[in-house]
């Protein structure tokens, strides 16, 4: 069973909202709804594990209620978009605001319930393996999820989060985009290498200085250079 996680499901398809929370609590999910991007921001969004979130919704968009919960909430609860939209700027557009999947619609409820299951046995898989990576000033821990620079908490997606300990954990060493592909986003989600780029960008430029430590190179990857 799903080990009673909490899973919200905000779309304003009451009838595909009802589709998926009978199929997701017979899987022993506990499951709310949310039939608008404002109805979700009033929910204590903390307690999720999982948000399932559609795009194109009256009022305010999937990809504006993301921005919301990632940049003025703060809050790293995985996220997967559900939608009718396909083109890759769209599904760019998701991971720039912070999402770890996007299911295009039509789908199917066992692509989705598989989806939920590979995002949060990775984020279990994170925390089983609990470690401090410390270079200079920049502290990533990974029991608290957290990224400090001169002790001030720098805030992360997931995704980002994710890669910077990855790259942190094989200092010097350069990592293909296809390998970081598959560690970060692993072989179910349809991403491309740009995927990679884009979240190394934004990596860089949060973490100030410290961005310069983090270099690409042409058919090899990216790597932490220690110099």
């Amino acid at each position: 069973m799903a080990d009673n996680k909490k899973i919200l499901i905000v779309d304003d398809e009451e009838d595909l909202c009802e589709i998926l929370q009978f199929n997701l609590e017979s899987e022993g999910y506990n499951i709310e709804v949310a039939y608008s991007g404002e109805e979700a921001l009033k929910k204590k969004l903390h307690e999720f594990d999982l948000i399932l979130l559609d795009v194109m919704m009256g009022g305010m968009s999937g990809f504006k209620v993301a921005n919301i919960i990632r940049k003025e909430k703060k809050l790293p609860v995985p996220i997967i978009f559900l939608t009718a939209k396909g083109e890759e700027n769209d599904i760019l557009t998701g991971f720039n605001v912070g999402g770890d999947d996007y299911i295009s619609k039509p789908f199917s409820i066992k692509e989705v319930i598989a989806r939920i299951k590979a995002i949060l046995k990775r984020g279990a898989k994170t925390s089983e393996n609990n470690k401090q990576l410390v270079f200079n000033n920049l502290t990533a821990d990974t029991k608290r999820k957290e990224i400090t620079i001169d002790g001030q908490v720098i805030h992360l997606t997931r995704k980002e989060f994710e890669i910077l300990i990855l790259l942190m954990d094989n200092m010097d060493q350069y990592i293909g985009r296809d390998e970081i592909l598959k560690r970060i986003w692993d072989d179910d989600v349809i991403v491309t290498e740009r995927n990679v780029d884009v979240n190394i960008a934004r990596l860089r430029k949060k973490i100030g200085d410290y961005g310069a430590n983090i270099k690409g190179k042409s058919g090899y990857g990216y790597c932490f250079k220690n110099r």
